[in-house]
Formats: structure tokens, sequence, C-alpha cells
């Protein structure tokens, strides 16, 4: 609920910017993060999101994970503090889909 209630405050924000300062500014796109596969919530959000935002929603989803949680505290990025974890495999997929998108 907060989550959506978040970026509903974000695009009123978005387009307030864009009356008032920069009439091109864009979006990129929007990350869905501390996603957990096995609350129904969490599908739910993703779903409603996906709906409403469509294209501009990355197909990449980063997960709930402790040791992405974990690396801050350690000065270190996830990519650095543990590589194999789930986190930070979603980070990586996250930066490829990005290239993609935007160099072509």
């Amino acid at each position: 609920y907060f989550a959506l209630e978040g970026l509903s405050h974000l695009l009123q924000t978005i387009n307030s910017l864009r009356k008032q300062l920069n009439p091109e500014l864009e979006i990129e796109g929007f990350l869905l993060t501390m996603y957990d596969k096995r609350n129904k919530l969490s599908h739910l959000v993703v779903d409603d999101v996906r709906t409403h935002l469509q294209a501009k929603v990355y197909e990449t989803v980063i997960p709930r994970n402790v040791r992405v949680s974990e690396a801050p505290s350690h000065g270190l990025p996830i990519s650095s503090y543990d590589r194999g974890s789930a986190g930070s495999i979603a980070y990586r997929q996250l930066a490829q889909e990005f290239l993609t998108h935007n160099i072509q």
C-alpha cells in the first residue's frame, strides 16, 4: 500500500516539475525492489504497477535480500560484498537491461 501511495505522490511531483520547470522531463523507468515472491501482496503490487505504468517498468525485479541490506554496513556495493547473491545477480540483470534499452 505505502509503495503505491509513494508512487502516486512521485508521479504528481514529476507532473508538477514538468509544468513549472521542465516540460521535457521524463522518467527513464521504474524499478521494483524488495520483492518477495512468497508474499501475495508483492505479486499484487507488481501487477498493479505494471498495469498502470506498462513499458516504463523494468522487467528486472530486485528481490528482498538480506545480503543487499548488509552490503552498505560493510562499505561495499552488493556486487563486491556477495556477487552470487540473488540481489547482486538481479542488479547485474538490471544493468544489462538498462544498457540494452539505452545503447542502440
